[in-house]
């Protein structure tokens, strides 16, 4: 059996080489569908077992429910910055501090879900309304110093919702946890 890579279990993101109206469908899709998939994995979970680091020195389950809600709020505002503006730049944020503060590590994670089930249903209304010339819009991440277009970053979130379930179901899998 392989063995999974605990920091990246799918896989580290790699941008598309091609973007097409089927593949950002899918990708939409699964954005889509994660506030659910996400609540079955970690509604039931125990306040210990929330606490349990998917990895050594790795956050805890808590702490990735709550950095969802952060980068999916921080998400949809990059992109309605994209769709309003020419080209801006965004404005990154520490997520590994932000993962250290009070509310992701003792807070319970009943309001981060609610945050993601809102931001995911206005998420889902603007990409799904999104046209061609939409997708071609951009802003640039000075972090990354890259410029992503608008049909890169849905691949991307994409991709974060899947990368950090798979932790969750990862760890899951690996303690015997249903």
């Amino acid at each position: 059996m392989a063995t999974i890579n605990e920091r990246y279990p799918i896989g580290e993101f790699e941008s598309p080489s091609q973007i097409n109206s089927d593949l950002v469908e899918n990708w939409i899709e699964i954005i889509s569908v994660f506030p659910q998939k996400l609540s079955l994995e970690v509604d039931h979970l125990t306040d210990e077992q929330l606490d349990t680091a998917y990895r050594d020195n790795g956050w805890t389950i808590r702490q990735v429910v709550h950095h969802c809600a952060d980068s999916h709020m921080n998400s949809i505002i990059r992109l309605k910055l994209a769709l309003t503006e020419e080209q801006p730049t965004i404005r990154p944020y520490f997520e590994d501090r932000w993962a250290k503060l009070v509310d992701s590590q003792k807070f319970p994670i009943a309001a981060s879900l609610q945050i993601i089930e809102g931001v995911h249903t206005r998420w889902k209304a603007l990409l799904e309304n999104l046209n061609q010339n939409d997708l071609l819009k951009s802003y640039i991440h000075p972090e990354h110093g890259k410029v992503f277009q608008i049909g890169e970053y849905i691949a991307l979130y994409a991709w974060h919702c899947e990368h950090h379930l798979s932790h969750i179901t990862h760890l899951k899998k690996r303690k015997g946890w249903k």
